[in-house]
């Protein structure tokens, strides 16, 4: 048997094939570490804009996506909202009416809706809004009327809190920069500004027409005490 010739390709595959099995898996980590690896995807922000009107939820957003977006970060919702941020107020005098745009709060928010102050009293208070709104119109405002307005936020927690000059207790509400109230003036009527002009005018022409009849008619009439006392001190040389 041991002088076969087959024995001693059996040694050779004895120490040859435990070998090759160690060497197996050093391989392959080799192979693996030839191939380039793939960068890990960076965090993409939500298309989400506080002051956009109709702005979907950035909860909504996250869920269409392929790939889920970062939200703005939130207070608390068993706390309430932070007041909203009042924008630009654009007042159209013709028609009595003002259009009103804000900003959401860093808050959760379930409904909007605004307060109107005329003078001092109590607040007219606007429908409420759905979460998604951030523009709403006033109407009925009189011309070269002053008014406050202010947009009021709420969630199950409570509603935001209006900014008070003096204190919470005091009536007299505040307009601090970048705050959720401010105050809008409506300008006269372009037709009543045309109609205190035309009375203006009247006024004006009637006046010159009475300064010329005083010169030239009423004045020789009357007398002027001017012109007698001139004329009696020429009498007396």
């Amino acid at each position: 048997m041991l002088g076969s010739p087959c024995f001693p390709w059996l040694l050779v595959m004895t120490f040859l094939v435990p070998r090759a099995q160690f060497l197996a898996p050093q391989d392959s980590e080799e192979e693996g570490e030839d191939q380039p690896s793939l960068p890990p995807s960076r965090a993409v922000y939500c298309d989400y804009d506080r002051c956009r009107h109709l702005q979907v939820p950035c909860q909504e957003l996250q869920k269409a996506g392929p790939v889920p977006c970062l939200c703005p970060g939130l207070s608390s919702p068993d706390q309430q909202p932070e007041p909203p941020r009042l924008g630009e107020v654009h007042v159209v005098a013709e028609e009595g009416r003002a259009l009103v745009h804000w900003c959401a709060p860093s808050s959760p928010v379930r409904q909007y809706w605004l307060l109107l102050w005329e003078g001092s009293g109590d607040p007219r208070r606007g429908p409420s809004l759905n979460a998604t709104v951030r523009r709403a119109e006033l109407e009925g405002l009189k011309p070269g009327a002053t008014y406050t307005v202010c947009v009021v936020a709420s969630n199950e927690a409570g509603e935001s809190l209006i900014p008070r000059e003096g204190g919470e207790e005091s009536e007299q509400v505040a307009v601090p920069a970048f705050g959720p109230c401010g105050r809008i003036t409506v300008p006269p009527r372009p037709a009543t500004l045309v109609h205190v002009a035309l009375g203006v005018g009247t006024a004006l022409a009637l006046l010159s027409c009475f300064a010329l009849v005083w010169h030239f008619c009423l004045r020789d009439r009357w007398g002027c005490p001017r012109r007698g006392a001139t004329a009696r001190a020429s009498g007396a040389l």
